[in-house]
């Protein structure tokens, strides 16, 4: 199809499409479906809609929707850390930050359900390197420093992400309704941090 033939048959957000970085736009648009209609629902056919290029451009950087699946849930574990890390930072680190990364995991989940749960339903991992993500990297190196003596770090690590991730779950699936204030206090490590 010729440029001009495609500029009247694509939408207007397609004719915008200019800039050259595709899986950039793509990654971008794909979360963006993602929270507005879920992670289920996303169509390839439609992203390429989104972005303004034809389904098979998408093929160009991801082999199939799976590896699409796993570059979003990259990008949202990425902004999840993001997140964890500025909470810890301006809780001033320790166990006051460590508590703050719950609380922002939380948060995260609640203002942001698709890209959270897209996080735990597609593998970040596939099609990319195997290290660790900077928010994991995070939950073992606070929970080395935090850990009351005599506690394994890993269970401690474990034990503070499920309670996390519990009240995130149980907020996303309507069994409670919590505010800032309630995510705090349930979130509160210091009562199991000795140090």
């Amino acid at each position: 199809m010729r440029a001009a033939d495609r500029a009247g048959y694509l939408p207007e957000v397609a004719r915008t499409y200019h800039h050259g970085d595709l899986r950039a736009a793509l990654i971008t648009a794909g979360l963006g479906l993602i929270e507005e209609q879920g992670a289920d629902d996303l169509s390839l056919r439609e992203l390429a809609r989104r972005v303004g290029v034809s389904a098979t451009a998408v093929y160009r950087h991801f082999p199939d929707k799976a590896a699409l699946m796993a570059a979003l849930a990259r990008e949202a574990l990425e902004r999840l850390a993001a997140a964890q890390r500025a909470a810890s930072e301006r809780a001033g680190g320790g166990a006051a930050g460590f508590g703050a990364t719950g609380a922002a995991y939380v948060r995260f989940a609640r203002d942001n359900p698709g890209l959270f749960r897209l996080v735990f339903a597609h593998p970040a991992s596939q099609g990319m390197d195997e290290k660790e993500d900077d928010a994991m990297a995070m939950l073992r190196a606070a929970a080395v420093a935090l850990a009351p003596e005599g506690t394994d770090p890993t269970a401690f690590a474990l034990r503070a992400w499920s309670l996390a991730h519990g009240l995130a779950m149980l907020m996303l699936d309507g069994q409670v309704e919590v505010d800032d204030a309630m995510i705090d206090r349930v979130i509160d490590v210091g009562g199991w941090v000795s140090r």
